[in-house]
């Protein structure tokens, strides 16, 4: 595994799993929410956004964690390996309003500077109704990646944690 990507829906932990793995690997870590994201949550073009996707996925290795569906084939076909948190609605609700209340007026570690972690209706929406609306397509591109690429379904939090334990680490 060199070029590890995380998707799954708001709350589901993508952030917190992609930072364990790189610091586990060794690998470099890319939060993609800290590089779309400009200061006062000005989001970054879209020609631009995906001539930097492009870009980033050509490094020799990474850990990279976000949805971003307008790059997600461009991520999907570079990875090795893809992970994707297929967390409960609740649970992943219920970590997005911690969030919200532990980074209160501050950006998060994972976030670009300058974007104060909020809540929106759309945003809590989005997660209520991912399971629904963006989960089938997803699984529909999990089963067309190649023979050489790796998927890996994760549905609970213990699951993450065990994978997590039996990665090697570097040296």
């Amino acid at each position: 595994m060199r070029k590890i990507l995380l998707i799954g829906s708001g709350g589901s932990g993508k952030s917190t799993l992609a930072a364990k793995i790189a610091e586990r690997t060794g690998l470099p870590l890319i939060h993609l929410d800290a590089i779309y994201w400009k200061p006062g949550w000005v989001d970054t073009p879209r020609d631009e956004w995906t001539r930097i996707v492009a870009g980033m996925v050509t490094r020799d290795a990474w850990v990279m964690d976000g949805n971003y569906g307008g790059t997600m084939d461009i991520r999907l076909a570079a990875c090795d390996t893809v992970i994707f948190l297929d967390f409960p609605r609740m649970l992943c609700l219920w970590r997005v309003l911690k969030r919200r209340f532990r980074f209160r007026n501050q950006s998060r570690p994972d976030m670009a500077a300058d974007c104060p972690e909020h809540l929106s209706r759309e945003f809590l929406m989005w997660i209520w109704n991912y399971r629904r609306d963006r989960r089938p397509s997803i699984l529909q591109k999990l089963a067309a990646l190649g023979q050489d690429q790796r998927v890996i379904i994760l549905d609970s939090p213990g699951k993450a944690e065990a994978f997590i334990a039996q990665l090697p680490t570097h040296e």
